[in-house]
C-alpha cells in the first residue's frame, strides 16, 4: 500500500491568516511529509467558497513540484467540466515538467449545483463534458496534429508543445462515487479514486477483466480523515471543530446537489462536539496511532486500496499541528502496512 495525504488549502475566515503565509506553511508541511517517506500529496479543487479552497490546482502543483525532489503530486480531482481541456492538457504539462515527471491527473465531473450554475454550464451535460475532455487531452498529449469536432469543444490542426515527460501521458485516474460512474472509470481503462462509502472495488475489478484489462495493472485509491495524537482526547478537542467545518461544507454542496435530483441528505450532527459520539466516527480514524492502527487493520480487512489518502490538514487547522500528525502516522503506524 501507498500512502498520500491530502491538501485543499483551504483558510477559513473563522481561523484566516493571511494567504501567503498560510500557503508558505503548507508548503513547508508538504517538504516535511516528503521527508517522511510519504508518497504522494493530493490536491483538491473547489470554486468560489468562503474558505478559498483551492481553485487552481496545477498551478499548486508547480509550486509544490519546485520544493519536492521525490513526492508523486495528485489531483484528487481536476474538475474538468469548468476549465477548457486543451488549457488543462498544457497545464498538466507544464507540471510535469516542473516535477520532472511526479504528476498523477484525477479527473472527475464536479457535482456542486452553485459552481455549474457560476459557470453557465448545464449540470446535465458534466458527464459527458468530463469524457469528451479526456478524449480530446489523451489526443493532444499523443499526436501531433489533432482536428476535433466534438459536442463541447471544437479544434484545428494543433499541436501540443512540449509533450509530458511521462509518457504517454501522467497516470489518469477517475473520481467516482456512484456505481454508474465506477462502471465508467474501468470502461475507460483507468484508475479509480474513492472516498467513503461501501467499496467500489469488487465493481471496478470485475469491470475491468470484463472490459480485457488485467486489474493488476490497475490502482485503487480510498480517501479516509485521519488524525493523530500523543491521546484521545487530545485528538479530538484538536481537529473537532475543523472537522465540523469541513462536514458542513461537504453536506451544504452534496444537498444542493441532490436537491437537483430530487433528494435532500441533512448532516447528523448540529455541534462539534457531536462528531466523536455520532455515527460519522466509525469512518474516521481519530485518536493516538495506537488507536489509528487498529482501525487500519479493520480498513485493509474490508476494503481493497492500493493507495490510502489520508485527510488530516482540516480546514484552518494550524499546520504545524496537521504536521505532528503526519509525523505520528508516519513513525507509528504507516511501516506496519507498506
Amino acid at each position: 500500500m501507498r500512502f498520500g495525504f491530502m491538501e485543499d488549502f483551504r483558510n477559513p475566515v473563522q481561523w484566516r491568516r493571511p494567504f501567503p503565509e498560510f500557503y508558505s506553511a503548507i508548503l513547508d508541511q508538504i517538504v516535511r511529509a516528503e521527508e517522511l517517506g510519504y508518497d504522494n500529496v493530493w490536491l483538491t479543487e473547489h470554486h468560489f467558497t468562503e474558505d478559498g479552497y483551492n481553485p487552481a490546482m496545477m498551478a499548486t502543483a508547480s509550486a509544490i513540484a519546485t520544493r519536492t525532489s521525490r513526492i508523486r503530486i495528485g489531483t484528487f480531482i481536476l474538475l474538468l467540466p469548468f476549465i477548457h481541456p486543451v488549457r488543462a492538457a498544457e497545464d498538466t504539462t507544464c507540471a510535469d515538467i516542473f516535477s520532472n515527471g511526479r504528476i498523477d491527473l484525477g479527473i472527475g465531473q464536479g457535482y456542486s449545483a452553485d459552481e455549474f450554475a457560476a459557470f453557465r454550464i448545464n449540470r446535465s451535460e458534466r458527464g459527458a463534458r468530463m469524457r469528451e475532455g479526456i478524449k480530446l487531452m489523451t489526443r493532444l498529449f499523443t499526436e501531433e496534429n489533432v482536428t476535433f469536432d466534438g459536442k463541447f469543444t471544437q479544434v484545428s490542426n494543433m499541436t501540443l508543445s512540449p509533450k509530458p515527460v511521462q509518457q504517454p501521458y501522467p497516470p489518469i485516474w477517475i473520481g467516482a462515487r456512484g456505481p454508474k460512474a465506477i462502471v465508467r472509470a474501468a470502461e475507460m481503462g483507468y484508475h479509480l479514486m474513492a472516498t467513503l462509502g461501501p467499496d467500489p472495488a469488487p465493481l471496478y475489478l470485475e469491470t475491468l477483466k470484463a472490459n480485457g484489462h488485467n486489474p493488476d495493472d490497475f490502482k485503487v485509491a480510498q480517501l479516509r480523515m485521519v488524525y493523530c495524537a500523543e491521546t484521545e482526547d487530545q485528538a479530538w478537542e484538536e481537529c473537532q471543530h475543523h472537522l465540523y467545518h469541513l462536514f458542513d461544507f461537504y453536506a451544504g454542496i452534496l444537498a444542493e446537489a441532490n436537491d437537483a435530483e430530487g433528494d435532500d441528505v441533512p448532516l447528523p450532527i448540529t455541534r462539534a462536539e457531536d462528531i466523536r459520539h455520532s455515527p460519522l466516527a466509525e469512518e474516521l480514524m481519530i485518536g493516538t496511532p495506537e488507536q489509528v492502527a487498529r482501525k487500519m487493520e479493520k480498513f485493509k480487512a474490508k476494503y481493497t486500496c492500493t493507495d490510502f489518502i489520508m485527510d488530516c490538514q482540516f480546514p484552518g487547522l494550524d499546520p504545524k499541528k496537521g504536521t505532528k500528525s503526519l509525523e505520528l502516522f508516519a513513525k507509528h503506524v504507516m511501516p506496519a502496512f507498506r
